[in-house]
């Protein structure tokens, strides 16, 4: 709602309701849809109304029928029955299932490998049968294929929709949205994740269920606010009072100017509890008897020469990129980032050598392993050196997917993969090893990857082994840690003490202790 400013307009958009807020930034009021016949039936004669707006008002005064009862979405579901490949849902999916069937809005946060995808299409089957809606899933592009052949094992024609090209609108129909990985919306400034809010209030929409293993991934709760604005969760009314009250949110000098942070953590028990009924959480061992995970920490050692040549490539770095800050081409304050990347990316290479050793022998004892790494050229180094199957960012998504299944067809013992590519959506259950050169920012990224292999349909436990090399991979780890208690803290409502100290002021003392 753009207006000039006049004292009675402002009286007369204060009392509308649902309540509005001005956002004086933009110069404009800004209210949820469900006020829009109220203020057009007040306002319609002396203001513009949008095209498109007037389309959305045109639905809401002709809204959709009303769904069956919740029974009868159960009973049209067949969750009991078996699927046209014999498969049969397990107790934790009928679970969820109807869980879903209860919701118009909710997010699915079910641990990697529990079965999700089939989860969100068995509650969408019921929706079909009783109610004549269409599908719509949201997507990477890579697991299209996934999705697809689980679409036909029920008989279901989805519409399949890449993160990447989001539409702006939906069909006259009604439409059930799956959105999967949904945690690539966690950043409510982004493009894609504004399509996403957009979609999810659309008149047509008659459910959306967000699906994600991760829903906080990097223990952020305002990561977690944009799928609750998606999902219609109450806290996301007020995003002030969100960021206030959970983010730590507060305005800070920086450069002379006054900037929004909420970046923070606090209230994790309260925020758990009050997003309990929208957001269903289960962990493997909670639902599946699965065979155990072990996870071995490391140590790689260097020799004294190796060790010299370590240092003098880091000092290089640093040195480079202060004279590049002199320049003005680099932020100065970031140095610490800066460092902590250089240590990452030149340790990756000099844990080469004992990652290769360790799948070597591994892969003489005849075991299946997987290896990730965060860098395109110490994956590619890697294959070069062991053979196998590689799976990187580089490889369109049918490449991948053939890569994929030479593994688990057992055509190559081995597959080395990044963690952009190889940690989502694919399963790697063949693999009895899972080998990490080092570890992503974020814990929700590191349990992605072990868990493409620990998941339903192995036949032994798994291995997870850790290579550390000196302080650096320390400190990422004990990063993973600290996130890891908020995510825990968030989802699961279990106790801990959370550790809080500032990035740049860990990195200072791993220079001290370097």
């Amino acid at each position: 709602m753009v207006s000039p400013f006049d004292p009675v307009t402002q009286a007369q958009l204060r009392a509308i309701r649902p309540r509005g807020q001005w956002q004086a930034r933009r110069g404009c009021w800004a209210f949820p849809l469900e006020a829009s016949l109220v203020l057009r039936h007040l306002l319609g004669q002396r203001f513009r109304i949008d095209p498109e707006l007037a389309q959305w008002m045109a639905w809401l005064e002709q809204p959709l029928p009303p769904l069956p009862p919740h029974r009868t979405l159960v009973a049209q579901a067949a969750l009991d029955q078996p699927l046209a490949d014999g498969r049969r849902l397990f107790a934790h999916q009928r679970l969820a299932a109807r869980w879903l069937l209860a919701r118009r809005g909710a997010l699915l946060a079910h641990a990697m490998g529990l079965g999700k995808t089939l989860t969100a299409l068995m509650a969408a089957r019921a929706m079909v049968r009783a109610a004549d809606c269409r599908i719509a899933v949201v997507a990477p592009a890579a697991l299209h294929p996934h999705w697809r052949q689980e679409g036909l094992a029920l008989s279901l024609d989805l519409e399949l929709i890449s993160w990447a090209a989001l539409p702006g609108l939906l069909p006259p129909a009604a439409t059930v949205l799956i959105v999967d990985e949904a945690h690539f919306a966690q950043n409510i400034q982004a493009a894609r994740t504004q399509a996403l809010l957009r979609l999810s209030r659309h008149p047509r929409l008659r459910a959306i269920w967000l699906l994600t293993g991760t829903p906080m991934k990097n223990g952020r709760p305002v990561q977690l606010f944009p799928l609750l604005a998606a999902i219609g969760h109450p806290l996301a009314h007020d995003r002030r009072f969100y960021e206030e009250r959970f983010c730590q949110g507060h305005w800070s000098e920086q450069g002379g100017r006054r900037q929004w942070q909420a970046t923070g953590a606090e209230r994790l028990d309260e925020l758990q509890r009050l997003t309990r009924p929208l957001v269903l959480h289960r962990r493997k061992q909670d639902c599946l008897d699965l065979p155990p995970k072990h996870r071995r920490m490391l140590p790689v050692e260097l020799s004294e020469l190796q060790t010299l040549a370590f240092e003098r490539e880091l000092a290089h770095k640093l040195d480079d990129y202060r004279q590049r800050a002199a320049r003005g081409e680099v932020r100065r304050d970031a140095e610490h980032l800066a460092m902590l990347t250089a240590l990452r990316r030149i340790g990756a290479q000099h844990k080469l050598p004992a990652a290769i050793q360790l799948v070597e022998a591994l892969l003489r004892e005849g075991e299946a392993v997987v290896l990730f790494t965060a860098f395109v050229a110490s994956a590619e180094q890697l294959q070069a050196r062991l053979g196998g199957a590689l799976l990187t960012g580089r490889l369109k998504a049918a490449e991948r997917q053939a890569q994929v299944d030479r593994f688990q067809a057992g055509a190559t013992p081995c597959l080395v993969a990044t963690f952009g590519a190889g940690g989502l959506g694919f399963t790697l259950h063949r693999a009895s090893h899972v080998v990490l050169l080092e570890r992503p920012w974020t814990p929700g990224d590191a349990e992605q990857a072990e868990d493409r292999c620990h998941r339903i349909g192995m036949v032994g436990p798994l291995t997870s082994h850790w290579l550390q090399l000196g302080v650096a991979d320390q400190l990422v780890d004990g990063i993973i840690a600290s996130k890891a208690e908020r995510i825990t803290l968030l989802l699961e409502g279990r106790q801990t003490t959370l550790r809080r100290q500032a990035l740049p002021a860990m990195v200072r003392q791993l220079i001290e202790r370097w």
